[in-house]
């Protein structure tokens, strides 16, 4: 077993030649995070009691506790700490969209949705918990092998504007995270959502957006091209688009935040100007249930 390790941990590293800045980035960007006890203090498969809680739809009878229940009407179920890794899958965009940068001085988005979600993996992953990817490309494991995998993954670009959330293989009452800048159709991130709530899934969407598409600065004749050359538009008067074009922007972050609400996720704007360790903050709070 000790050899088979060996082997597997060369050969990413070999495989991981191609991608080592975004790897050593990354684990600069999560030694500047204090790793807490993440995944240490939550309800379920343990031995330690961790609280009663009024029974729920789904509830096994067997797990009623009939001692406390008998204080009153209500029946309470008695939880355990959860004491074994927990399941986390990430969907980053690699559309060509998230190939868009402003400024020679500023990370492309799709360079910074990878680094603080490879960021986030390695803090997870030393806490103790699994970390792969939705689908089946690859399942959740854990180990510095698991982290070689996921940025060797992370270093493919789609050739598509825009990509859809990979919504199968969502494992039941795993976490998530979705990185993106959701500048596609929002119907399948919905279906996405919808789906991971039913099998209980709860997660953070991280939508990361260059500063000019928040503030849209453009006037006069503009030429407006997607990255992967599919969509072009040509003005004379970029500036009279500007108040519609905040309105659907406002309206598309409004629907992002309602839809995270409503299948109990939670939602955040990152802009690429401001800095990786605020976003990666944030997201490993809100993965560990803050706010």
């Amino acid at each position: 077993m000790t050899d088979t390790v060996t082997y597997l941990r060369r050969d990413a590293q070999l495989e991981a030649s191609r991608f080592p800045a975004l790897l050593a980035r990354a684990e600069h960007l999560a030694g500047t995070v204090l790793l807490g006890e993440h995944g240490r203090r939550r309800s379920g498969m343990g031995d330690d009691f961790w609280q009663y809680r009024p029974l729920r739809s789904g509830d096994s009878y067997r797990n009623i506790d009939w001692r406390r229940s008998g204080r009153g009407d209500e029946q309470f179920v008695r939880e355990r700490e959860w004491q074994i890794a927990q399941s986390v899958q990430l969907w980053v965009d690699g559309g060509a969209s998230m190939r868009f940068t402003s400024d020679q001085n500023l990370p492309q988005k799709g360079d910074r949705a990878r680094l603080v979600a490879l960021a986030t993996a390695i803090l997870l992953i030393r806490g103790g918990e699994r970390v792969g990817f939705t689908g089946w490309q690859l399942p959740p494991r854990n180990g510095d092998v698991q982290v070689l995998r996921l940025a060797e993954a992370l270093s493919d670009d789609g050739e598509d504007d825009y990509s859809e959330p990979e919504a199968r293989g969502m494992i039941p009452h795993a976490r998530a995270m979705f990185v993106s800048d959701f500048l596609g159709d929002l119907d399948p991130v919905e279906a996405a959502l919808t789906k991971a709530a039913d099998r209980g899934v709860r997660g953070v969407l991280l939508q990361v957006l260059d500063p000019t598409e928040e503030s849209f600065p453009f006037k006069g004749r503009t030429i407006f091209q997607s990255v992967g050359g599919s969509v072009a538009h040509e003005t004379l008067k970029a500036g009279d688009l500007r108040t519609r074009y905040l309105e659907r922007l406002a309206e598309r972050k409004d629907r992002l935040d309602r839809l995270s609400r409503l299948t109990g996720w939670q939602y955040m704007c990152h802009h690429t100007s401001d800095s990786a360790q605020s976003a990666l903050l944030w997201v490993y709070r809100a993965m560990d249930g803050g706010h």
